[in-house]
């Protein structure tokens, strides 16, 4: 067996994965705007070694009240913006990356360079940026447009957006501020670099308003599974996160970002890939099993239908109990026949279906003891479909503390994961390499 280190994320966005988590007795329902839920999370990441805090971000209300009555009955509309709220956790923790979704849609390069680097300053060396580019009509409207970018453009924009925001962080060298009182010499001019960008979509000059950062540049973490945000990934990210389910679709995908990496002078190991992994753990098997049954009671039916609302259309009218009909005019043709099929294949009723739908928002979900964790964690590392995991517990921060108590013991009993963190930066805790700079000899 590989004894490769398992990295680990931790997802903190709103009060968990799971559709019913908000109903939890355990959870503040409230808890997405609220700073302490967040430092407790963050908190309890950093005592269970994890590499880094993720949280991502929306610019627009996505959900939308479809079947009618469901949108007010979910809890994915408000919460604390990722950067801010990022810049006051570092203040609370000393070792855990901090990692937040920004837009290349709906964002200038600038201002993403200078907060970045103004977080990894503020937190010694621990901030990393999940790129990604908006697709819902709800953020375009937000932004003075009535329609969302094309899909090429947005991939064009994105891939200049992350080369201009590069160019910005190298605008100081490391030894660019003399701080020199007795000559009065505050910066070396030499080492000031002037991007001046001009491009398809950017025109920048810089130089940064924001020293280089400890990292030399912010972790650059990337989610795309498109063969375009593929060759962003390996071109440039440090992390990938990616949502798989089949440990086949896993090896192919990490294989296939992988291999893209050469092309750019990269090493496969520079680069870390996390599928997101939804863990429900018990101490025993049953209690694991009657923890999930526990959350998939508290999923009202209509935030149920509405998991399924876009391959099956609006299934509200139908006996709940009753068998799953063929779907009506879907919005997701593809996704509607796999879940189809699935019902199908296992009888399903249409509770039963949205019930699987739910569970984990398309994230893969293991429930069972810590063994049984690891031992499905570390398959897929043996199999190289992984290289760590990006957990999506199902409730927070009940969940978060769960695998901390629990499964991080069995990872370290199992030689598997860190028993001190290694560095004091988010890149040297992952291992990978600290860019340098453009302009260095």
């Amino acid at each position: 067996m590989s004894k490769r280190q398992i990295k680990l994320g931790l997802s903190m966005r709103q009060l968990g994965y799971h559709a019913g988590a908000w109903r939890h007795p355990d959870v503040n329902p409230g808890g997405a705007m609220d700073i302490q839920h967040f430092v407790r999370i963050a908190q309890t990441a950093e005592r269970g070694l994890f590499d880094m805090v993720f949280l991502a971000d929306g610019l627009g209300l996505r959900q939308t009240d479809k079947p009618k009555g469901s949108l007010s009955r979910s809890n994915q509309n408000v919460e604390l913006e990722p950067l801010t709220m990022l810049a006051a956790v570092a203040m609370t923790t000393r070792h855990v990356g901090l990692v937040a979704t920004a837009s290349t849609s709906y964002n200038e390069p600038f201002h993403i360079a200078r907060k970045f680097a103004s977080i990894d300053h503020i937190s010694g060396g621990r901030a990393g940026w999940n790129i990604v580019t908006s697709w819902s009509e709800e953020e375009a409207k937000n932004f003075n447009r009535t329609k969302h970018f094309e899909y090429d453009e947005r991939y064009a924009r994105a891939a200049e957006f992350v080369e201009v925001v590069r160019g910005l962080w190298d605008s100081w060298d490391d030894d660019a501020f003399a701080h020199d009182k007795k000559e009065g010499l505050f910066f070396h001019p030499d080492k000031m670099h002037v991007l001046n960008h001009r491009g398809e979509h950017f025109s920048v000059m810089g130089p940064l308003t924001v020293s280089r950062s400890p990292q030399g540049h912010p972790v650059l973490v990337q989610a795309g599974t498109s063969p375009q945000g593929q060759e962003i990934a390996a071109a440039s990210a440090d992390v990938v996160f990616t949502a798989q389910t089949d440990l086949k679709d896993a090896t192919e995908y990490y294989r296939s970002v992988k291999g893209r990496m050469a092309r750019y002078g990269r090493k496969p190991e520079d680069l870390k890939i996390l599928p997101g992994l939804l863990p429900v753990v018990g101490k025993t098997r049953a209690e694991a099993s009657d923890k999930m049954q526990q959350l998939q009671d508290l999923i009202h039916p209509l935030v149920g239908l509405a998991h399924v609302y876009g391959p099956m259309g609006d299934l509200s009218g139908y006996p709940l109990d009753g068998p799953v009909p063929e779907p009506v005019d879907p919005e997701l043709r593809s996704r509607a026949k796999v879940m189809l099929d699935l019902a199908r294949r296992n009888n399903w009723t249409v509770r039963q279906l949205y019930l699987a739908a739910s569970a984990g928002r398309g994230h893969r979900t293991v429930v069972g003891t810590p063994a049984e964790i690891v031992d499905a964690m570390q398959e897929w590392i043996d199999a190289e479909g992984a290289d760590g995991f990006n957990i999506v517990p199902p409730y927070l921060p009940g969940g978060a503390e769960d695998f901390v108590d629990l499964v991080v013991p069995e990872l370290q009993n199992r030689g598997l994961y860190r028993t001190p963190y290694e560095g004091s930066t988010l890149r040297e805790n992952l291992g990978v390499p600290k860019p340098p700079s453009r302009y260095a000899s």
